[in-house]
């Protein structure tokens, strides 16, 4: 299997399980809303609903950045560059591509040393009483995938810059 499959899969893979977890988040919202407004009737709350919601958001942004990296979907501004010709384009895409991955590595070290914090200090949710690090450590995943899916596209820019050609299109998931 070509190492541009195992990327677009792993991003894609990450991508869907975020969007599942926003799913479930979503119902599982919905479904506490309705608890609180009718405990007349003798329904109630999720408990917890707000520890789920806030773990649960932070695995499924971080599940999203591999695919938003890989597609290159992050804010972008090309009033200057986009006079400029291709080759420098190009370079420019490399050294952004550099500095992202930079960023994305020292996200990954820092979610990493808040999560061992949270290990040592042992410390609880309030309501459901879990561990504080699961959802760093849920975060962590994505954020692992993150780097390499960015690692990986920093090859590609590099050797577009070589080959003097763009090499990679998102909108077909992968090489062309």
């Amino acid at each position: 299997m070509a190492l541009s499959a195992v990327i677009y899969g792993l991003a894609r893979i990450m991508a869907i399980l975020g969007g599942v977890v926003l799913a479930v988040l979503i119902v599982m919202t919905v479904v506490s809303i309705t608890g609180r407004s009718l405990i007349f009737l003798g329904l109630a709350p999720v408990p917890g609903d707000f520890e789920l919601v806030e773990v649960g958001t932070a695995f499924a942004v971080f599940a999203f950045l591999p695919w938003c990296q890989l597609n290159r979907g992050h804010a972008s501004v090309d009033l200057f560059t986009s006079y400029l010709p291709d080759s420098v384009n190009r370079w420019i895409d490399l050294v952004a591509e550099i500095l992202m991955t930079i960023a994305l590595i020292v996200i990954a070290w820092r979610l990493w040393v808040g999560m061992m914090d949270k290990v040592r200090y042992g410390e609880t949710t309030f309501i459901l009483q879990f561990p504080v690090w699961w959802g760093f450590a849920a975060a962590m995943v994505g954020a692992v995938v993150c780097v390499i899916v960015s690692i990986y596209m920093t090859g590609v820019r590099l050797r577009e810059v070589r080959r003097g050609r763009s090499e990679f299109a998102p909108t077909h998931g992968g090489m062309l």
